[in-house]
C-alpha cells in the first residue's frame, strides 16, 4: 500500500518544478509536458474537490444542527407565550365572575385527574388549609362543575357533574319544570323523574333549583339536547349538554358557604 511521506512529497515537487522549467525553456515540449502533468493534475483537482466537499458538508451539518436547536427553542418560547396568553384570558374571566358573584369563592388550579374509567374526578391545589370542606360546590365562570368529594390539607378531590354518583335538584329556566340532574360518565347529563306531561323541550336552559344543600339557586348546568320517555312510560327524561367543558377544565372556583 502506497504511503505518502515527506520524501515522496519533496520528489514530487522537484519533478513538477523541473517540468515547469523545461516547459519554459523549450516551447516545443510544452504539449508533451502538459500531457504528462494532466493526469496528476486531474487527480489533485478531484482530491481538492472531495476534501472541500467534506469540509463544507461538515460545516453545513453543524450549521444545520445549530439552526434546528434555535428553531426548537423558538417554538418552545412561542408555545409558552401562547399558553400564558390563554391562561391570562381564563383567569380574567374567573376574576370577573368572582367579583360579580353573590357568594364567596376561592380560586384553584386543576393539578390532576382520575386515572380510572369508573369515575369522573379531578384534583385541585386547595384544601383544608384554605377552608375547603367536603360537599362544597365547585364552579367555573360558565356554570356548575362539581362538588368537593375528599379533602386533604393542601389538595381536594372534585367529583364532576358527569359522574354517576353526582346528583343535584334542577329546573328548566323557561318552564320552571323541576327534576334531578345526574351524571352518566359520558359527555352528557340526564335529568330524571320528569312527569310524562312535563313542559320540557330541546334548547331549554337547565339551572340549579336551590333545593339541594349548599347549591345556590341559578347556577347554569347545561342545555337540553334530547327529550325521551322511560321504558315504564310513567315518566320522561331529558339529556343535557353541560355548560362547562369538563374535559379541559384547568381552573375552578370553590363556593365557601
Amino acid at each position: 500500500m502506497f504511503k505518502l511521506t515527506k520524501k515522496h512529497l519533496i520528489s514530487f515537487l522537484v519533478a513538477a518544478s523541473f517540468l515547469l522549467l523545461l516547459a519554459g525553456l523549450i516551447p516545443s515540449s510544452r504539449t508533451a509536458i502538459l500531457e504528462i502533468a494532466k493526469n496528476p493534475l486531474i487527480v489533485l483537482n478531484l482530491l481538492r474537490r472531495e476534501i472541500g466537499g467534506f469540509i463544507f458538508y461538515h460545516r453545513n451539518y453543524l450549521e444545520n444542527e445549530k439552526l434546528k436547536n434555535e428553531n426548537g427553542l423558538l417554538k418552545n418560547r412561542l408555545n409558552q407565550t401562547v399558553e400564558i396568553g390563554l391562561e391570562n384570558s381564563r383567569l380574567k374571566q374567573l376574576l370577573s365572575f368572582k367579583q360579580k358573584a353573590p357568594f364567596r369563592v376561592i380560586g384553584a388550579r386543576v393539578i390532576g385527574r382520575s386515572a380510572d374509567n369508573w369515575s369522573s374526578s379531578l384534583i385541585i391545589d386547595k384544601g383544608e388549609a384554605s377552608g375547603i370542606r367536603r360537599g362544597f360546590v365547585v364552579i367555573s365562570h360558565l356554570g356548575l362543575a362539581g362538588r368537593i368529594w375528599e379533602t386533604a390539607k393542601y389538595t381536594s378531590k372534585v367529583l364532576l357533574i358527569n359522574d354517576p354518583n353526582f346528583g343535584v335538584s334542577a329546573i328548566s329556566q323557561r318552564s320552571r319544570q323541576e327534576g334531578l340532574v345526574c351524571g352518566t360518565l359520558g359527555n352528557s347529563l340526564v335529568m330524571k323523574y320528569l312527569p310524562v306531561d312535563s313542559d320540557i323541550a330541546v334548547g331549554d336552559e337547565i339551572i340549579t333549583s336551590g333545593l339541594t344543600e349548599m347549591y345556590p339557586k341559578g347556577l347554569a348546568i347545561g342545555k337540553v339536547i334530547k327529550v325521551g320517555k322511560e321504558f315504564s312510560g310513567l315518566s320522561c327524561y331529558a339529556i343535557i349538554k353541560p355548560a362547562v367543558n369538563l374535559s379541559d377544565l384547568e381552573e375552578a372556583l370553590v363556593i365557601i358557604p
